[in-house]
């Protein structure tokens, strides 16, 4: 049986929130709570209102993008020790894909506007987020590059007879 934690112990343990210090775990544990999605469910829909950001802890969520008269494309699988979202953070806060829980996904929900104004109250605590959120940004710019190569990328030629 999992021991009961409060959130701040979770929100300490989450690699995201790895090195920031007490001041810091505070501040994003007062914005956060538990929540579980059930396997198909959707997390959340491309367009809608940015409103959290995720710390997922269990499961694996893909993003999608909707093909009419297709399945959708999925662009990325994010598992535990990652996080969902950063839509949020730039205005005008809407998804940029859809999010559907592969599994059962728990996550550590933060509630945006709770944590844009904290981060707008402590600079030195907002620039650590921003900075974090950047990099995750970067890493899934490039995967997603590299899909769209793969995708893309003519057929390889077939060998030619002696």
């Amino acid at each position: 049986m999992e021991q009961i934690r409060g959130i701040d112990s979770l929100v300490r343990e989450h690699p995201f929130c790895q090195d920031l210090d007490e001041a810091a775990i505070a501040l994003m544990s007062g914005c956060a709570k538990n929540e579980q999605f059930p396997a198909g469910s959707m997390i959340a829909r491309e367009n809608q209102p940015s409103e959290r950001l995720f710390l997922l802890r269990y499961g694996t969520a893909a993003l999608e993008i909707r093909r009419p008269g297709h399945d959708p494309l999925i662009i990325e699988t994010l598992e535990a020790g990652e996080i969902l979202g950063w839509s949020w953070i730039v205005p005008p806060y809407r998804w940029a894909y859809d999010v559907r829980a592969v599994t059962i996904v728990r996550a550590i929900s933060v509630e945006a506007g709770c944590l844009r104004a904290k981060c707008d109250d402590d600079h030195s605590f907002g620039y650590e987020i921003y900075h974090r959120i950047l990099r995750v940004m970067a890493n899934r710019l490039s995967a997603t590059r590299l899909r769209l190569v793969d995708l893309y990328a003519p057929p390889p030629r077939a060998a030619r007879a002696p």
